[in-house]
């Protein structure tokens, strides 16, 4: 295969990346500095902030109207894609801390937006569970405990509607997922995972090098 060009990852380079997407809304900004203040030991959690421009691109770009989201935080990209649902959009967000997700309502409410989200204090396998099992999803944002990854994706993607889009955060898991025999546990389940997703004949998937990477996987026409 011919050799590609790749630019060096730098702090330069992440800056201009950023100049050149939508910035931080105000609330937005406010919810990413309360993370960072308030929990710090766990911000990294928090999706990139070039994900959130992203992922409300995909709300506008796939016309979704049903969200499902597996592991919201504080309220980030939920924040993001509620904003960009249209009025009548609904976006389910699960999630098993009340106490994480306590900085999302707030930021939700501030942005008028909390309408468009339900929050589900539960596990999310539960929750998925409970939903009809026929395709009426539009578009899902995986971004939780490593290891539930393959049973998410399990139950998201007979739900999906055709033509819906599900997207997965972390798949490179800081590299790990080149030599899975030295990974840790969380590395260990993405790199199961991304090879479950590769072989899935239900969907047509890409492996994009977004922070800390990013899988979109379409469902196919049935």
């Amino acid at each position: 295969m011919a050799e590609t060009r790749h630019a060096k990852r730098s702090t330069a380079l992440h800056d201009y990346v950023l100049d050149h997407n939508p910035p931080p809304d105000p609330v937005q900004r406010e919810l990413i500095a309360n993370t960072r203040a308030q929990l710090p030991d766990h911000a990294e959690m928090q999706v990139a902030q070039e994900q959130g421009p992203l992922l409300a691109f995909l709300v506008r770009l796939t016309g979704a109207r049903h969200i499902v989201e597996i592991g919201t935080f504080t309220g980030l990209s939920a924040l993001c894609m509620a904003q960009a649902l249209p009025p009548e959009g609904k976006l389910i967000a699960c999630d098993v801390s009340a106490e994480w997700t306590a900085y999302g309502r707030a930021a939700w409410e501030e942005a008028g937006v909390a309408d468009r989200i339900e929050l589900r204090i539960a596990p999310a396998l539960e929750t998925l569970r409970a939903m009809p099992s026929e395709p009426h999803i539009d578009l899902a944002f995986v971004d939780a405990d490593k290891p539930g990854y393959l049973a998410y994706w399990e139950e998201l993607v007979p739900r999906m509607r055709p033509g819906g889009l599900i997207a997965v955060d972390n798949v490179l898991y800081g590299g790990e997922v080149v030599n899975p025999s030295s990974a840790s546990v969380n590395g260990a389940a993405i790199h199961a995972f991304n090879e479950h997703v590769r072989a899935d004949s239900r969907v047509d998937s890409v492996l994009l090098e977004v922070a800390d990477g990013l899988t979109l996987a379409r469902r196919r026409e049935q």
